[in-house]
């Protein structure tokens, strides 16, 4: 197996970029939050704050100070010895074909395909599973400088029509087309304002779906009905997000919580296929909904939306769902912490009357719900790790789906074929797609890409150890076979912890030169993710946002106490939410670790409510705008812990200009605010900021894009850990 360990010769290597980094004004403002005094000393780098409704936008002194943030960093990461090298050996790896699972309508099959170094994938369809394929979307030919990516697509129920969303340099606001499948023409229909497909009529003479009112305004969610031919103005509503009273009017919610209720992630609809019923979710937080069913053959009539309530008040979440006549089945975790799946009655949908099909099981956490003919197959998390059972729609056992082995699998199935698509993957496992009959069990490989690397090397355990709290968490430990225990191993601790999002296995080609030169990779499964159920969420959420960071802090020390490596040579990475937590780890523990990869993240939690769609989030983390939670925020927010003079290691913060989700201000902020803190040596270990122009929070990238990302964390890790010696 070719390595480039032969010319990535790093160790005790000095930056042979830029003397330091670029020198920051300090601009102190100073205000009262509850009583207390506190400064800001960058508050300038997060924009123009001058409008409420747009809050943090670019000003052309925030636009040079973060070009010259990202000359230092570039001038850096791109002179390390061996980046060319191992730029080489991604390419050869991020250019392997790539291929999604199909979608299958009517007799058409669709799926996505890249291959080479094509930018972004290319929608294929074939009419018969042994079909030729002919492609049917092509971004780079749409935009030949490949920052435009198909973002979802929605095919009818005869695979005759498709509707689809694109949008460019990674912004999410996805533009809604529509295209004649046989043909390949499209539609003069075009809906604008990141929109969101929910359903096609049963006739094909239209469809609903979602979208903003306001580009700019993330909590002006509204649900129409588009017929095809006219201009989406003359849409119908059907309800909006700031209609929100029309949801609670009969049940008694304060004018506090109706005001709370409009900046969460909003109302959404799922209507039948025949047209009958749409049943209406409202998101009360990360871990809530209340339910409605509304009567859309009444609607049609008269025009007026009356809605019957489902399930309000309760704690959980929903998942997949079915419609059968009159009757819902949906996988829910509302009094069931770990899942369960229900029969609702839609003539008589009170909670009180919903009947169990699958009951939950105190031991496995239900991850997904699809719905084949005749057949629902509920996907499992057991100890972080796929399992697939079968059961009729009475809830009677059909048994296990044979699995290719421990990982990560999913299924697309159709509800009118019990034939289905599986994908599946490891650590150790590229992504295979599997053809696979439900009813009889028969699976054989579909997809498999040609990946130059040899899993088998690879092995793979899971570990548990304990928190602070003494609490056990998981952890999934990754490295070439054989490695000795000598605690100087170059290891990178990845970790997410909250939203209920769960870390499971997934195979990534561009780890191996990782592992083939000695590299550790460990994935802690941590508090307020979604790996045991919802108690395991909540214990991450709010005030125990601490558990997460301690949960994290304590995977370190057992890596560190256990052989697999040291704090010079342990680094972290993680992004989003993730990001706040490698933020919040580095400041809490900087000497437990040598390198910290902080991607798109949330930095200052006193204000980060303020930007973007953040508000969406304050059910996970609260807001300092509370004063019984501003005390626990103040706590562990990152930016408001920073103590200067202090030992930093070595951190690179990343940002995306576009991003609509988390405000690039909060790496500007938090590099800037370390940069001039950090007592450590910032030749050999540097604060250092990238924030790309062209990309957002991470999708839609090009693969160019996506190769230099890469090569950056990589070589980042590499150097900073002492890999390779000379």
């Amino acid at each position: 197996m070719r390595t480039i360990s032969t010319v990535l010769l790093i160790a005790g290597f000095a930056a042979t970029g830029l003397a330091g980094p670029p020198e920051t004004e300090v601009r102190p403002v100073t205000e009262k939050i509850h009583g207390e005094t506190v400064t800001d000393n960058y508050r300038w780098i997060e924009g123009d704050n001058s409008d409420p409704a747009n809050m943090g936008k670019m000003t052309e002194e925030v636009a040079t100070w973060t070009d010259s943030q990202n000359e230092y960093t570039r001038s850096i990461l791109d002179n390390l010895p061996g980046r060319k090298a191992l730029e080489s050996r991604l390419r050869e790896l991020m250019e392997v074909p790539s291929i999604g699972s199909p979608s299958v309508y009517g007799n058409r099959y669709f799926y996505s395909k890249r291959e080479g170094a094509q930018p972004q994938s290319v929608l294929y369809v074939r009419d018969g599973l042994e079909g030729d394929d002919r492609v049917l979307l092509d971004p780079q030919v749409i935009d030949p400088t490949g920052l435009t990516t198909v973002s979802w697509t929605a095919p009818n129920k005869d695979g005759s029509l498709m509707a689809f969303g694109m949008y460019a340099s990674g912004d999410e606001n996805s533009t809604l087309y529509l295209l004649d499948v046989e043909s390949g023409e499209w539609f003069a229909d075009v809906i604008p304002g990141k929109v969101g497909f929910s359903q096609w009529l049963p006739d094909n003479s239209g469809f609903f779906y979602e979208r903003l009112e306001d580009i700019d305004d993330a909590y002006s969610s509204v649900m129409k009905l588009h017929k095809i031919g006219t201009h989406h103005r003359e849409d119908q509503v059907l309800f909006r997000q700031r209609d929100i009273g029309f949801f609670y009017d009969d049940l008694n919610k304060s004018e506090a919580e109706i005001e709370a209720l409009k900046t969460t992630w909003g109302p959404f609809g799922i209507p039948s296929e025949d047209g009958r019923w749409m049943v209406v979710g409202y998101w009360t937080g990360t871990a809530g909904v209340d339910m409605w069913v509304a009567d859309l053959d009444a609607w049609f009539r008269t025009g007026e939306f009356n809605m019957t309530p489902m399930a309000i008040g309760k704690m959980g979440r929903m998942g997949g769902a079915h419609f059968d006549g009159d009757r819902f089945i949906m996988q829910h975790s509302f009094d069931a912490p770990n899942g369960t799946v229900s029969s609702i009655d839609l003539t008589n949908p009170g909670f009180e009357n919903w009947e169990t099909v699958v009951a939950a099981n105190d031991n496995l956490v239900i991850d997904g719900v699809s719905f084949a003919r005749g057949i629902i197959a509920v996907d499992y998390l057991e100890n972080a790790k796929t399992r697939i059972a079968l059961y009729d729609f009475a809830g009677k056992s059909l048994g296990d789906l044979d699995l290719p082995g421990i990982g990560s699998g999913g299924l697309r199935v159709s509800d009118d074929r019990t034939d289905a698509f599986l994908s599946f993957s490891s650590y150790n496992m590229p992504r295979s797609i599997y053809h696979v009959d439900l009813a009889t069990g028969e699976r054989e490989l579909w997809a498999r890409p040609n990946v130059p690397v040899d899993p088998s090397t690879i092995e793979v355990s899971q570990v548990w150890y304990d928190s602070k709290d003494g609490t056990p968490v998981s952890m999934f430990l990754v490295h070439k076979k054989g490695i000795e225990l000598n605690g100087k191993n170059p290891t990178i601790l990845y970790g997410y912890g909250g939203f209920d999002i769960s870390m499971t296995p997934y195979f990534s080609s561009t780890m191996f030169p990782w592992y083939e030169n000695g590299g550790v990779y460990a994935v802690a499964n941590l508090r307020g993710g979604g790996e045991y159920g919802n108690a395991w969420h909540e214990a991450g959420m709010l005030d125990q946002k601490q558990n997460v960071f301690d949960d994290f802090i304590a995977a370190g020390e057992w890596l560190i106490d256990n052989g697999y490596t040291n704090p010079q040579q342990l680094g972290i990475a993680g992004g989003s939410n993730g990001g706040l937590l490698t933020g919040a780890t580095v400041v809490q523990r900087p000497d437990l670790f040598s390198a910290v990869i902080t991607a798109v993240p949330l930095l200052d939690m006193v204000r980060y409510q303020n930007f973007l769609m953040a508000r969406y989030w304050v059910p996970e983390y609260g807001t300092a705008e509370d004063p019984s939670q501003y005390e626990y925020i103040k706590k562990y927010s990152p930016y408001q812990n920073v103590k200067p003079g202090t030992k930093y290691p070595a951190v690179l913060y990343t940002a995306g200009e576009n991003d609509t989700r988390v405000h690039p201000l909060h790496a500007r902020k938090m590099a800037a605010l370390m940069q001039a803190s950090t007592g450590s040596d910032q030749e050999a270990e540097p604060i250092m900021l990238w924030v790309d122009r062209d990309a957002g929070h991470g999708g839609g990238k090009p693969l160019n894009l996506r190769i230099r990302d890469v090569a950056d964390q990589r070589i980042f890790m590499m150097w900073q850990l002492g890999m390779f010696e000379e």
